[in-house]
């Protein structure tokens, strides 16, 4: 049981293809912000930073905050440390993040304002990410995998248009019920840039690439169809007509069980089940359409002790079977403790002490 895969890092890559089937009993895992605020090294990088901003488009930073939390628990995959506001940013929009308050953006709240966008000016801001996933993929160990990321373009949208992150995503649900023909100018803005981004970041070293939809939850099933599944399906489209061979994973949280039609629509290799989509729901509906990966509570892993441990064996019993990669529902709350991150690794390898 406690017996590690040799090649556990190339299984990500490798299992992220429809209907492989997992032959280790021990999945690969890494968790969705495993690198961030609760690492004290990392917390340390990035007072040097100065700013956020700073420190995601600091190559040599980036790249560290990167494979800080490979080397304190030898997680199978390590993912690239940015954010999905780089692709506003690279756009020309105002962005910036304030402290104990998160994102804030000029809001863009029509088509005249949306046109001060210019996806030509991109590639000074793209080209320091691509340098930072090189300097990665140049340290990162042979057998670990990297992950290059990008936000949906739904919910890069949500905050473009409110300007900062909102409970409802209101802002960009009201601009596309009222304006569906100017909203979708923006959405074929993000849908081509973060093809590209993505594109680049394959180029520059990256092996899979995730599509995170963390708002998609908030949109009915029609606007879901229009906003969330075709976007990302053009994105997949487009990255296998150039990197046929790389896995892309999408993560639409809160789809319930609309889940099961974005996989069956955008073509992504492997899926993120959030905490809400049950064991039976996973098993059931998607075992064989794609790789799964998920859907431990975060708050629970920040939590830890024996519920920790309890969960994490029901997860595996139910899911280590089919194509699976142990993670989150979404990412490491800040205050988790890392003893309860590296706690989490050995129970899922096997190697957690009685």
């Amino acid at each position: 049981m406690n017996e590690k895969s040799s090649s556990a890092g190339e299984n990500i890559a490798t299992l992220l293809r429809p209907f492989q089937q997992l032959t280790s009993i021990v999945p690969p895992i890494w968790l969705m912000r495993q690198a961030g605020r609760y690492l004290p090294e990392y917390r340390r990088l990035r007072e040097q930073a100065g700013s956020f901003l700073n420190l995601c488009y600091s190559p040599k930073l980036a790249s560290e905050v990167t494979l800080q939390p490979i080397r304190r628990f030898d997680f199978d995959a390590a993912i690239l440390f940015a954010d999905i506001l780089i692709v506003p940013d690279a756009l020309g929009q105002v962005v910036e993040f304030v402290e104990a308050e998160g994102p804030r953006l000029e809001p863009i709240t029509s088509t005249s304002e949306l046109r001060k966008l210019d996806s030509g000016q991109t590639a000074a801001t793209f080209e320091k990410i691509y340098q930072t996933v090189a300097l990665i993929r140049q340290e990162l160990p042979p057998d670990k995998v990297l992950i290059g990321f990008c936000g949906a373009p739904w919910t890069v949208a949500t905050y473009m248009v409110a300007g900062r992150g909102t409970p409802d995503q209101a802002a960009a649900r009201a601009w596309a019920y009222r304006d569906p023909t100017g909203f979708a100018e923006l959405i074929e803005l993000l849908t081509t840039t973060s093809s590209e981004y993505l594109a680049g970041q394959i180029d520059a070293g990256a092996q899979v690439v995730q599509i995170f939809d963390t708002w998609a939850g908030s949109l009915p099933d029609d606007q879901f169809a229009r906003w969330v599944i075709e976007p990302t399906r053009r994105i997949v489209h487009h990255l296998k007509q150039r990197h046929p061979k790389v896995p892309i994973i999408g993560f639409p949280r809160g789809a319930g069980p609309l889940t099961v039609r974005y996989v069956d629509e955008t073509g992504v290799d492997g899926i993120g089940c959030d905490t809400a989509l049950s064991l039976p729901f996973i098993r059931e509906q998607l075992a064989g359409k794609a790789v799964v990966q998920g859907n431990l509570d975060p708050l629970l892993l920040a939590c830890g002790g024996e519920a920790l441990a309890q969960r994490v064996s029901e997860i595996l019993a139910q899911l280590s079977d089919m194509p699976y990669v142990f993670n989150l529902g979404h990412g490491i709350v800040p205050h988790t403790p890392p003893e309860n991150v590296a706690r989490l690794v050995a129970c899922v390898r096997g190697t957690a002490g009685g």
